[in-house]
This record gives C-alpha cells, structure tokens and sequence, in this order.
C-alpha cells in the first residue's frame, strides 16, 4: 500500500485565530472564490445602547455599515451592533484586521465580538 498526496494544496491559514479559519474553510468547501466581493457581517453586544452607537460610530469610521439593535428578551443586557459590508474580497490580512477591530471595539466599550458570516456566492 502505498502513501498518496492530494493534488489540491492546502489553503494558506496562517495568521488566523482559529475560528476564522474555519469559516474560510467552510467557505472555500462551499465552492467561495474568495478572490471575489461578498458581502460580510460582524457581529457585537454591548452592555447599553450608547456603548453600541459609539462601536458603531466607530466601525462606520473605518468603512462599515452599521446597525444598533435592542435587545432580546431573553439577553436584556445586550444591545446589538452589526456591521456589514457588500464589497470584502477575504483574504487572510482582512479576515485577520477585521476581526482584530471587533474585537478590539468590544474590549473597548465593554462588549463582547461574537464572530462575522459571509455569503458563499
């Protein structure tokens, strides 16, 4: 029995935390030519709604569109803040900024970065 290699390389995931390499390979599994525009979302909660707005003010700042939400009935002390995006090509760099600067508004302004989604096609 011999040892077989696949014919298709491994995608480049370096630098990226773990979960963000998942979804690239989720995404790339589900046929994504990442080379391509897709529209990206992040998600945030934050313990008020003027905590959300300044996150939001500031991911506006740095290109995205943003969205506070109330919150849910069953989490009432966390206020919403998305952001979005119809134009990233991902590559490892904006994948890995990205998330760094959700992250970072979180730590910030006392919230939690709950992770980003993007459309397959």
């Amino acid at each position: 029995m011999g040892l077989f290699r696949s014919r298709t390389p491994k995608p480049d995931l370096s630098g990226l935390g773990p979960l963000d390499a998942e979804l690239m390979t989720q995404l790339r599994e589900q046929g994504a030519d990442l080379s391509e525009p897709r529209h990206v979302l992040h998600y945030n909660y934050f313990p008020s709604r003027d905590t959300a707005q300044q996150a939001a003010d500031a991911a506006r700042l740095s290109g995205w569109e943003t969205t506070v939400t109330e919150p849910l009935e069953q989490f009432p002390d966390q206020w919403g803040m998305r952001a979005e995006r119809p134009d990233v090509v991902l590559s490892n760099d904006v994948v890995r900024e990205s998330s760094e600067l959700f992250g970072a508004l979180a730590a910030q302004h006392g919230g939690e970065y709950d992770g980003w989604e993007a459309a397959a096609h």
